[in-house]
């Protein structure tokens, strides 16, 4: 039996969890053994415990095989002794969750989306891989009326086990890693750098390169299909995937998976609440619909996750899209969808 977490979170995470939830019941497999938890997370939390991250959620989730999370966060929560974000960075920190993987596809159905011209963007197929429980974000911080620093600390073995994650996802694409840095100017990045070059050693099948982050910035936007993966510190990480997910034209469509080293893995959309649309049915659940898919590749029900993707790509392409992408579907009426084009109802 799979035990599932669900935090549907904020804003319009109810609305995209149960369009996903309802798409990945109708089509598991009868022998597929799923129970699904749901609790408390987030703003919602807040406003019932006080708290982003209660005990019994984080319980659960230690004990769970994976977590879906919808989204989290609102402007009524900025100034709430514990954000809903807060809330985030501590299950990440709490299960080690220090692997952020964020696939970047752009199939013909994005196309007319997407703001680059088709001959750029046309066969984009990267991921990127974020370290995500250190770095800058995580180290001291001090401020006052007239200074401010931020402590930008990796350990070794923090960059080694991320780049290890960076290869092993290449050895199952075409084994290229673009190392990501800014090695001319930051000390963390010349011992990024040269921890990079002795993990390659451990995989001599695949082929490594490094590039400073600002003219991977740039490529990026230039020439999308030239990267396969690129593993980066968690600053950059955050900055360039955000970059990366305007390629196939919209936030709604993309997928993301956070690792630890053993144990529970978490997965969620790249992009936020949106509570300026929750609760009016347009939000866009593909982004939900696909990170489920990245948990089912997980479990290595690769077959089912494909179905998924293809299922959401096809009813796209008829034509059946979300305020988001220029279209007036409503959320329930591309999850029908996508369920009849999976031979559900």
């Amino acid at each position: 039996m799979k035990k599932i977490v669900v935090l549907a979170g904020d804003g319009i995470g109810p609305e995209i969890m149960a369009s996903a939830l309802e798409i990945l019941k109708v089509c598991l497999p009868q022998r597929a053994d799923f129970s699904f938890v749901h609790c408390a997370f987030g703003g919602q939390a807040i406003e019932a415990y006080g708290t982003p991250l209660p005990e019994e959620t984080l319980a659960a989730c230690q004990q769970a095989d994976a977590i879906l999370l919808g989204a989290v966060g609102a402007p009524k929560w900025e100034d709430a002794v514990y954000s809903p974000e807060k809330g985030l960075l501590d299950l990440r920190r709490a299960l080690g969750l220090y692997a952020n993987i964020r696939p970047i596809k752009v199939t013909d159905a994005f196309l007319p989306l997407s703001p680059l011209k088709e001959e750029i963007v046309k066969g984009t197929d990267l991921v990127l891989v974020r370290e995500l429980t250190s770095g800058i974000y995580f180290g001291e911080k001090k401020i006052s009326a007239t200074d401010a620093s931020d402590l930008n600390y990796y350990h070794s073995e923090e960059i080694r086990r991320i780049l290890r994650k960076a290869f092993q996802i290449a050895r199952t694409r075409q084994r290229r890693v673009v190392s990501v840095d800014k090695a001319n100017v930051l000390a963390t990045s010349k011992l990024w750098r040269r921890l990079a070059e002795e993990v390659a050693k451990e995989f001599p099948d695949c082929q490594l390169s490094h590039q400073y982050v600002d003219s991977a910035a740039m490529k990026i936007v230039q020439q999308p299909t030239a990267f396969d993966v690129i593993v980066t510190e968690n600053l950059f990480g955050d900055i360039l995937s955000d970059e990366a997910s305007v390629l196939p034209g919209s936030l709604g469509v993309l997928p993301s998976a956070s690792h630890s080293l053993s144990g529970v893995s978490l997965y969620e959309p790249i992009h936020g609440s949106a509570p300026d649309i929750a609760g009016k049915g347009i939000a866009n659940p593909i982004s939900m619909i696909l990170s489920v898919g990245m948990m089912l590749n997980t479990f290595g029900m690769q077959s089912l996750a494909n179905q998924m993707e293809q299922a959401c790509y096809q009813v796209m392409e008829d034509g059946i899209v979300t305020c988001d992408l220029g279209g007036q579907a409503t959320t329930k009426e591309f999850t029908d969808a996508v369920i009849k084009q999976l031979g559900g109802y």
